[in-house]
């Protein structure tokens, strides 16, 4: 029942939301980690013991800034000395800006596009020789509803959580004869600390949790609950499982039929 049993998993954004559950769930398929992300109020060494003594896999953590090109070669590489091999790479950092256009600022724009998308690429170019030697090896891109919607306000976020969809393609394109896949994931509203800290608002106002997350969700998620990050993380673990060889340069909407409308 560990169908990635002795893979080796990169998960950028690994230490809080979305990146945390899929590295619950790869840890669970058998996969040693490379955790990254940036969380102050965390324990990383506890978090790394409670992984490894749970799941009886390794786990390494590289605290580099995905801004920067020479620190995302820096963890790849800390990835490749800890366990020979880098199979799997969860491409799931993020940030978020929101503006107008006309005013949306110059630094945030750069700082969305570095992290949103540069950083996909560069592990991506990083990591595709090794799994090309090897002949297996699984790219995931985290994009979002908003790659395949727009949004006002939110300029940065949409154009890079699209862009990730075209970059998803065109590497599929480029590996798929070399036995590796590639493709992107396109959440709804998740469970994130960010939307749980919206709900909670809500909740302290006298609104029931179902109340919060409907309000919250109003007009887009249909549901009007939010998704599951555990449920996500699975369907990641099944694209790089042996089920799914086939699925290659798909872009995959997990929004409870919010795409749909």
């Amino acid at each position: 029942m560990r169908p990635l049993a002795g893979k080796n998993a990169l998960i950028t954004g690994s230490v809080r939301g979305l990146g945390l559950a899929a590295a619950h769930r790869f840890a669970a398929a058998g996969c040693n980690l490379v955790l990254s992300g940036f969380d102050g109020s965390g324990d990383i060494a506890s978090l790394r013991r409670e992984i490894e003594d749970g799941y009886g896999v390794r786990t390494i953590y590289d605290a580099a800034d995905l801004r920067r090109h020479q620190e995302i070669e820096r963890m790849v590489s800390a990835g490749v000395a800890a366990f020979n091999s880098i199979d799997i790479v969860v491409n799931n950092a993020v940030v978020r800006h929101t503006a107008p256009v006309e005013s949306f600022g110059i630094s945030e724009w750069d700082d969305g596009i570095a992290v949103n998308l540069s950083a996909a690429f560069h592990t991506i170019r990083l990591t595709v020789p090794g799994m090309k030697q090897r002949g297996w090896g699984r790219i995931i891109n985290v994009s979002s509803i908003y790659g395949l919607r727009g949004a006002a306000n939110r300029v940065n976020y949409v154009t890079s959580k699209t862009a990730l969809i075209g970059l998803t393609r065109a590497v599929a394109l480029e590996t798929v004869t070399h036995g590796i896949t590639c493709n992107a994931i396109c959440p709804g509203t998740t469970e994130t600390p960010v939307h749980e800290a919206t709900v909670l608002a809500s909740m302290a106002k006298g609104l029931s949790r179902e109340e919060s997350e409907r309000q919250l969700l109003a007009g887009k998620q249909p549901t009007g609950k939010l998704i599951s990050a555990d449920d996500v993380a699975a369907l990641m673990v099944f694209l790089c499982g042996p089920e799914s060889g086939s699925i290659n340069g798909s872009i995959l909407p997990v929004d409870g039929g919010w795409s749909g409308m």
